[in-house]
């Protein structure tokens, strides 16, 4: 099964609107949700669908059992997150504690004892050949890349043996979530807004990409808002040797299809036309490692 991830170095360039039209236009069978602190490619692609829910359990927190506390404050002065509140009654704030155990290690009474906590929640929608992975992160919780790689691992577990193609949607940035969306991919698209912050956290992804020796395709998104910058991205594709797949235009029509809960390319829109285009180069290149079959 080859594996697509689209990926954009920040938010707001179109990420999920072009992952959720790829995800039309190849019908794809597996398909998964990596942006995990905001998930959003549900609300296009499930239809109202009931998913199988999971809990996730990330970093464990720390308990006091008040019948054993001797109130010796060994665990509030050792705190360096400062999660243990109270003068007498000691309690622990959730969302400061990190799980070190210090507070565990020094309690003289046996008070303090370290227990799962749930982290997030991994969701699976499936039929009879579709297999979509997605989750949302818990509020606080510092374990987003491994929430990632479960959600990768719960898609190609419940995906059909015989699937060739699974589309994901990562995370903007280059931080946790990325590097593990990254992990055992085929090839990343990242797409690119013609703007200053745009260009520059497309180098980050680039460089952050280039590391897992995959292939690599750019695409640029509402290219016609400036278009000295579209010709600059151009220009560095050109430059580093990057497969450069194709422009896509600003379209109002492209906000009324994701407000009325489709892709672009179930609409008739100049967006939607320049989508096909930039998904049959990037599956040529993903397949037969040109943007082109004649190539």
């Amino acid at each position: 099964m080859k594996q697509l991830l689209i990926l954009s170095g920040k938010g707001g360039t179109g990420k999920t609107t072009i992952a959720s039209s790829f995800i039309r236009l190849s019908n794809a069978k597996a398909y998964a949700d990596c942006d995990v602190d905001a998930p959003n490619l549900h609300l296009i692609m499930t239809q109202n669908t009931d998913p199988e829910r999971t809990d996730y359990y990330g970093m464990p927190k720390a308990e006091i059992d008040e019948d054993k506390c001797i109130e010796c404050r060994l665990c509030k002065e050792n705190c360096r997150f400062g999660a243990i509140s109270g003068e007498k009654g000691f309690k622990v704030e959730p969302f400061a504690c990190e799980g070190c155990g210090v507070c565990e290690a020094v309690c003289p009474a046996g008070a303090v004892s370290l227990k799962p906590a749930v982290a997030g929640e991994l969701m699976l929608y499936t039929d009879d050949s579709r297999a979509f992975s997605t989750a949302q992160l818990k509020m606080g919780s510092g374990t987003s890349g491994k929430l990632v790689a479960e959600v990768k691992k719960q898609m190609k577990t419940a995906a059909k043996p015989d699937i060739e193609l699974a589309i994901i949607d990562g995370s903007p940035g280059i931080g946790c979530p990325v590097i593990a969306s990254l992990n055992g991919v085929n090839m990343v698209l990242i797409v690119v807004e013609p703007s200053i912050s745009g260009i520059s956290d497309m180098e980050r992804i680039v460089k952050t990409a280039e590391k897992f020796r995959i292939k690599i395709g750019i695409c640029i998104n509402k290219y016609d808002t400036n278009l000295v910058n579209t010709e600059k991205i151009e220009e560095f594709c050109k430059e580093k040797g990057l497969q450069f797949v194709g422009r896509i235009p600003f379209d109002p029509e492209a906000v009324k299809a994701v407000n009325n809960g489709q892709t672009i390319v179930d609409v008739d829109c100049p967006s939607g036309s320049a989508a096909r285009e930039v998904f049959s180069k990037t599956i040529n290149l993903l397949f037969n490692g040109s943007e082109s079959p004649d190539a």
